[in-house]
């Protein structure tokens, strides 16, 4: 199932499950919707009272308004490339558990979104990831049973302010005011049994290949069969010792490759207002977004 949080003409926005060039109106917003999950999942269709085509419709985030918001750290080649840029080893905890920082989960941007570049940067970078949104409350997950509290994936792209960053981290605490301002999540929300035939025997983890382009070039490429850490040691690490509640969003970290730091050895050029992100990633869909001034 492909989940959507739409806008139709002149009403509130709700969730909607996406069929073709359809949008099936499931009539509650998307918090409400994941509530009921999974037990309402096998009735969805039969819940939709009306339909509206596509492109009568405006996307948003599949789940604009997350209750929280945790990003790891999983893909060894960018931990590694990004430590190197900064003349850095990295630390032996990294191969010893998963470490994440909660980021601000209010600037939510869905897709063919404008998204402000803050006045505080002049580095701002794309970083190409997935996201994982829980579909029901849990505690102390063993990575075996991940997979049965994961909704379903999106993509998401964690805006960065490489100058702001690369000073805070020197103090030992962060990222924190270089991912505060923006949160790209789209374009749709695919429950797990879309990606089953793509499954790879570790838990939360699908050979599928990632791509970003910038106006048009590509600039980056992984697959996330790659992620040193599985989502099944992402939701355990998350839920030792605390409850995760439906709509929580863990995310990946970067893929290999997936931002201008890598790209460029940290030197840029980044992005500029008019520039268009577009992040893919196979059954996930395009996330496209366009930077906005100043």
């Amino acid at each position: 199932m492909l989940l959507v949080t739409f806008e139709p003409p002149a009403e509130a926005p709700r969730a909607g499950l996406l069929s073709g060039d359809s949008v099936l109106d499931l009539d509650v917003p998307m918090r409400e919707f994941i509530t009921r999950w999974p037990e309402g999942r096998d009735g969805l269709a039969d819940q939709a009272n009306k339909t509206y085509p596509l492109h009568g419709v405006r996307l948003l985030a599949p789940l604009p308004d997350p209750p929280s918001l945790r990003d790891f750290y999983a893909f060894e080649q960018h931990v590694t490339t990004a430590h190197r840029i900064r003349g850095r080893e990295v630390a032996p905890e990294w191969y010893e558990f998963p470490v994440f920082y909660f980021s601000n989960h209010r600037p939510i941007f869905g897709p063919e979104g404008a998204v402000p570049r803050p006045s505080y940067t002049q580095a701002l970078d794309y970083e190409l990831e997935v996201a994982a949104v829980i579909g029901q409350t849990c505690r102390d997950v063993p990575p075996d049973q991940a997979e049965d509290v994961i909704l379903g994936f999106m993509i998401y792209n964690d805006w960065s302010a490489r100058d702001v960053q690369r000073r805070e981290v020197r103090v030992g605490l962060g990222p924190a005011k270089a991912k505060d301002f923006a949160q790209s999540f789209g374009p749709w929300l695919a429950t797990t049994d879309e990606l089953a035939d793509r499954r790879t025997g570790r838990p939360g983890v699908y050979d599928l290949l990632m791509i970003a382009r910038v106006n048009g070039v590509e600039r980056s490429r992984g697959n996330w069969k790659d992620i040193h850490y599985s989502f099944g040691d992402l939701i355990s690490r998350a839920s030792d010792g605390v409850t995760l509640y439906p709509g929580d969003v863990i995310g990946s970290g970067t893929v290999g490759t997936g931002s201008l730091l890598e790209q460029t050895g940290g030197q840029g050029p980044w992005l500029q207002p008019g520039d268009v992100v577009e992040l893919e990633v196979e059954r996930l869909g395009v996330l496209r977004s366009t930077v906005a001034g100043p």
